[in-house]
């Protein structure tokens, strides 16, 4: 048993605990996110930045999303509105290639802060909550979230908002976002492979979270069927503004350090 635990953190600075609260974290920030449709990937991030290096960071949140949004869009894919999936994925293709030659000329708190500023514009904006964009603004958004997720890794409260007023249904909301997020999270991690990034030494740690990640994912999936529409709508947006003044604070916290 020893050389089995020994086996899971082998290559790594983890210690036991730490491996065993990812994968906890892991299920919880699932379960949220299959409820309202993001925060969980942002919960897992932040408890990422606690135990692993930065340099390792977000390739491997990457690769959990890919896991996360793959089996929540599996389970929902009759709800998912495919008919802007091919500007968006374009889009995060031509942002992830521009971020990843940039990727060591920019400042975080920088990105963090233009990312906190217009996810607090899209949630709150009336003009913006009113239309339904389409594949053109859909190119765009792929674009920059492409090029901000090589940096800041979870860029789902910035897609949400676009989702959210161009889906009728909160199921369907929830299923689009996660299919658009694997397309991003993916050119990421492929761009970082490109990088030199070597995933060996954590696969077992990668198995642990999407295992975990899974099960939270098919809980929260029963929670979003029972919440009505209004109430989900208002949880998504107060969830939206939390994570955006978050964004903020840690922008301010950086820049001043």
């Amino acid at each position: 048993m020893a050389d089995f635990f020994s086996f899971l953190t082998q290559g790594t600075d983890l210690s036991l605990w730490a491996f065993l609260g990812l994968c906890g974290v892991s299920f919880i920030g699932s379960f949220i996110t299959a409820s309202l449709g993001l925060g969980g990937g942002l919960l897992v991030l932040a408890t990422m930045t606690l135990v692993l290096p930065p340099a390792v960071l977000i390739p491997l949140h990457g690769v959990v999303q890919i896991g996360s949004n793959g089996f929540r869009a599996l389970l929902m894919r009759r709800e998912i509105l495919f008919s802007i999936i091919p500007s968006f994925t374009l889009g995060s293709l031509v942002g992830a290639t521009i971020g990843g030659h940039a990727f060591v000329a920019l400042e975080t708190w920088v990105l963090q802060a233009v990312l906190g500023v217009f996810v607090l514009y899209a949630t709150w904006a009336p003009g913006f909550r009113s239309s339904k964009p389409g594949p053109a603004k859909f190119l765009g958004l792929g674009i920059f979230g492409g090029f901000l997720t090589m940096f800041v890794g979870g860029t789902g409260p910035l897609v949400a908002p676009f989702v959210s007023a161009a889906c009728d249904r909160r199921q369907q909301m929830v299923a689009t976002h996660a299919a658009l997020m694997i397309f991003q999270h993916s050119f990421k991690v492929i761009a970082f492979g490109f990088m030199g990034f070597a995933f060996g030494s954590y696969i077992p740690l990668l198995v642990g979270l999407l295992s975990f990640g899974a099960l939270g994912t098919y809980g929260g999936r029963m929670v979003l069927n029972r919440l009505p529409e209004q109430l989900f709508r208002t949880m998504l947006r107060t969830f939206l503004t939390l994570l955006a003044l978050r964004l903020l604070y840690a922008a301010s916290v950086d820049f001043f350090r």
